[in-house]
């Protein structure tokens, strides 16, 4: 994407609240936002092809830095000439750093002002990586979104650790953007800013006010939704998105379920993933729009009824809960899949359901009457 480029454009404002519809220009197409990604960490979205992807009009799904380094590797991404080629995705890719992941592996890994080191998951091997290899790693895949190297922390951590972290954020940013700048005109990816802070008010304030002022092209607000209650995560959303720029992406990180959702869309969030929808979908449980029902229980086992009779998918269209459980029961892999497909499709028209609201200045009443059906949790609806 060339400098001079125009990047993001809101379409419609809501008036009652932050919320706004958009679109974001990148090089594999353009993005409807508000939009939620799904999670192909290792170029893949488990159990469903891209051309299912593609069918539910998604545009933009996310893979990990961390686990593409690990495997396959740089050197076969860049021989099959980038990611997108190597996986045959032609829409757009989002490239988490990899700090999150690294953050989880705490006991394997140590973080240094010049970068972290940390083990491999698959073999126990060493590696040390910059915030300029991270860079690099993401600009060999051919990211359309990449995301610098930053430090990820736990709720409940003491106020020094916090500022520990976001100092250490902040200079990673600055490299990794200076890095950037100095790559190949050929290289497109736009590189997002990450903002820290942790559960401390004033020290999201500084790291919102480092990141806004290194004039990233659109910028994420990390360390929230890392196991904090949701009324915490709502009350901190709202802090740092009113602190962000309007004419610039807003992405949060790691959030995938419908109450979380309606949140960071009211506070102008234009971005979100995680991998809750497939995961529970792996697992059996799917959503509807009166809550997530687990499919395994006895109770499904004569159901001859779709998932939700409100849902226009080709698995509701074909398919019973009564079938979908004898195949999760049977072990049979196609349950797994019928799942996916379903979960995806319920997320992908549940954000343009949202994305309409808001262009008919409805957002607060679509919002409200999907919370009132809707049951939060493993629901038994």
């Amino acid at each position: 994407m060339k400098d001079n480029t125009l990047i993001f454009e809101t379409l419609k404002q809501d008036v009652q609240t932050r919320a706004r519809t958009g679109v974001l220009h990148l090089e594999h197409g353009p993005v409807q936002t508000p939009v939620f990604m799904p999670v192909g960490t290792n170029g893949t979205v488990k159990a469903v092809h891209h051309s299912d992807l593609k069918g539910m009009g998604i545009q933009l799904i996310l893979a990990n830095t961390y686990h593409l380094y690990l495997r396959p590797g740089i050197e076969v991404i860049k021989k099959a000439g980038g990611l997108h080629t190597l996986t045959n995705w032609k829409g757009n890719y989002l490239t988490d750093s990899g700090g999150y992941q690294v953050f989880s592996l705490a006991p394997f890994r140590k973080i240094t002002p010049e970068g972290i080191k940390f083990r491999s998951h698959i073999d126990g091997s060493y590696h040390f990586l910059t915030p300029e290899d991270v860079v690099d790693l993401q600009c060999g895949f051919g990211s359309d979104i990449m995301m610098p190297l930053d430090v990820c922390t736990s709720p409940g951590i003491t106020y020094r650790k916090a500022l520990e972290a976001l100092e250490t954020t902040k200079e990673w940013a600055k490299r990794s953007i200076l890095h950037r700048s100095q790559k190949e005109a050929e290289i497109y990816g736009l590189l997002f800013g990450i903002i820290q802070g942790n559960f401390f008010e004033d020290l999201r304030k500084r790291s919102a006010d480092d990141i806004i002022g290194l004039d990233f092209p659109g910028i994420a607000i990390g360390g929230l939704s890392v196991g904090e209650p949701f009324q915490e995560f709502v009350h901190y959303l709202s802090y740092t998105a009113e602190l962000l720029p309007s004419e610039k992406p807003r992405y949060v990180m790691g959030i995938g379920t419908p109450e979380y959702i309606l949140e960071a869309v009211e506070n102008g969030i234009d971005l979100f993933d995680c991998v809750f929808p497939t995961r529970i979908a792996r697992n059996g449980s799917v959503f509807t729009r009166k809550g997530i029902i687990p499919l395994k229980k006895s109770r499904y086992a004569a159901q001859i009824e779709p998932i939700d009779t409100q849902c226009g998918c080709p698995v509701c269209k074909h398919y019973t809960r009564a079938y979908l459980r004898h195949l999760f029961k049977a072990g049979e892999i196609l349950g797994p899949m019928l799942a996916t497909l379903h979960n995806l499709f319920f997320m992908e028209h549940f954000v343009r359901d949202i994305r309409e609201s808001i262009s008919v200045g409805a957002f607060t009443e679509f919002k409200n009457k999907f919370l009132a059906e809707y049951t939060y949790g493993n629901s038994d609806t």
